[in-house]
């Protein structure tokens, strides 16, 4: 059985495109990551990215007519589930590392969107996610300041004198 297109064949431009897309998508978001201390930082999302992406590119090298690439996508988001369960905990009454979760979730997507050859999608991607892990922090912290700044000027109005 012949393949009629090999991405994971390291003398093909395409597959070093695909290794470095995978490898920067990965490490832009563990980057953020990192710097905020979470628990999936640069090399571990560098290798969701990876993984996932060298999974369904081989999924979708094989020919023939009974060959089906989307059982790998599925088994790709059925796997990483697993992997991203592993970092929710409950501390204290409360539940951590949901977002952490979220974005390995997100990782196995870009490498899935890199490994179907999809690389400026995945980049674009990338870009907002980070964009949406950073910008919507800034929005909780200016909703965090306005609800305190109205518990004090609730408390301003209570005269403790009485």
């Amino acid at each position: 059985m012949a393949i009629p297109f090999d991405p994971l064949d390291p003398g093909r431009a395409e597959f070093w495109l695909r290794l470095g897309t995978a490898i920067l998508c990965g490490g832009i978001i563990g980057l953020e990551r990192q710097l905020r201390g979470k628990a999936a930082g640069i090399r571990t999302s560098i290798l969701i990215c990876l993984g996932t992406q060298l999974f369904v590119s081989l999924g979708s090298s094989f020919g023939g007519e009974r060959v089906d690439p989307t059982r790998v996508l599925g088994q790709v988001v059925t796997g990483i589930g697993f992997l991203g369960g592993g970092v929710i905990l409950s501390k204290e009454g409360a539940v951590i590392g949901v977002t952490s979760a979220a974005v390995i979730w997100v990782l196995a997507a870009l490498g899935s969107l890199i490994g179907l050859g999809h690389l400026l999608a995945a980049l674009v991607l990338t870009v907002a996610t980070v964009g949406l892990l950073t910008g919507v922090e800034l929005l909780e912290s200016v909703f965090r300041r306005l609800r305190e700044g109205a518990t004090e000027r609730e408390l301003d109005r209570i005269d403790l004198r009485e």
